[in-house]
């Protein structure tokens, strides 16, 4: 096995994700937009010589919002504290940490939808005027102390935006909705990614890689991985035909559908005429849980048109019979 042909990895990479995470604006890939308004709202609150307006990032999983909130701090050269929604259930979770902000500092929250209510309630006062209220005693003698804070910037991520209650949502100065990457801006990550971890791979096998990567860059990486760890285990080039045989190892079509994913469209046209079929009884019959099906499994599938969401059920779309290879009833 030549060096040419083998994958070199550093004896330093460390953890995967965290390697590849670019570090500026400049660096990151996609979400043109985005980065743009990101760009405009720094640049002007440095030049202000103030903290820049709180910040939501909405969008599915795995587009890069953390990714976000890490540049963030980075363009601003303040620190960032992460946590995340289901880990504040208490207003007085959240008044730890929003007491333990230095001058400046990034908060990142992740899922915010996520978090309990008296906590959000006490966000509103923390966002607006940097302080909040603590309450000291119980019953009649208990007394409200305000808590002055250090002016922060929040970061708030959320996959459901429309969870947020409005008076949160509002006091956000800036909401950015990411979307799904095109197969170019996915071929750049995955070339960007390979050469961070110094393995060689064809330009046809990246392609390949972009077109299967569902839109989201998280999955561009970790099918990217598989191919390394292919081509390093076989002693192969990272070639097209290297990507084809890796990715059918791991079940991944060259639709970018996965074993349950197949499953779910096969059950509905198969077991159920193509629908309309409910989401407990389909999730039964694929035995996954519903909430797997409707969050992790139906979103890419109603994307590429090969399911559909209806008052009824789910139905099996035309390109969905065509997808499992069943001809279409003439009834339908």
């Amino acid at each position: 096995m030549t060096d040419e042909l083998s994958p070199r990895v550093s004896p330093n990479e460390l953890g995967f994700e965290g390697a590849l995470r670019p570090a500026s604006l400049e660096e990151f890939v996609g979400q043109t937009k985005v980065r743009g308004q990101l760009r405009l709202l720094l640049d002007a609150a440095t030049m202000q010589q103030r903290t820049p307006d709180h910040i939501l990032l909405a969008g599915p999983p795995g587009l890069g919002k953390t990714t976000l909130s890490m540049i963030v701090a980075t363009e601003l050269g303040k620190p960032l504290h992460q946590t995340s929604g289901p880990a504040i259930q208490h207003a007085g979770d959240l008044a730890a940490v929003l007491s333990a902000l230095t001058p400046g500092e990034v908060l990142f929250i992740d899922e915010i939808h996520r978090m309990a209510r008296s906590a959000e309630e006490m966000l509103y006062l923390a966002m607006e005027d940097f302080r909040i209220d603590i309450m000291v005693g119980k019953g009649a003698g208990a007394t409200s102390i305000p808590l002055e804070l250090a002016p922060f910037t929040l970061v708030g991520a959320t996959t459901r935006s429309g969870l947020l209650p409005n008076p949160l949502r509002d006091r956000f100065g800036f909401t950015a909705h990411l979307e799904f990457y095109d197969d170019g801006e996915l071929a750049q990550v995955v070339s960007r990614a390979a050469a961070l971890i110094d393995f060689g791979i064809a330009a046809a096998g990246v392609s390949e890689i972009a077109s299967r990567s569902r839109g989201t860059p998280r999955i561009a990486n970790r099918l990217l991985r598989r191919v390394r760890d292919y081509s390093l285990v076989h002693g192969v080039p990272g070639d097209e035909d290297t990507v084809h045989r890796a990715l059918s190892l791991y079940d991944v079509d060259a639709h970018g559908l996965d074993r349950l994913d197949r499953e779910v469209l096969r059950a509905v046209v198969e077991r159920f005429g193509g629908g309309p079929v409910g989401l407990s009884t389909l999730a039964v019959s694929v035995g996954e849980e519903a909430e797997t099906i409707e969050a992790v499994v139906e979103p890419f599938l109603v994307r590429t048109g090969l399911l559909s969401r209806t008052p009824r059920g789910r139905v099996a779309t035309r390109r969905g019979w065509e997808y499992t290879g069943i001809p279409l009833p003439d009834a339908l």
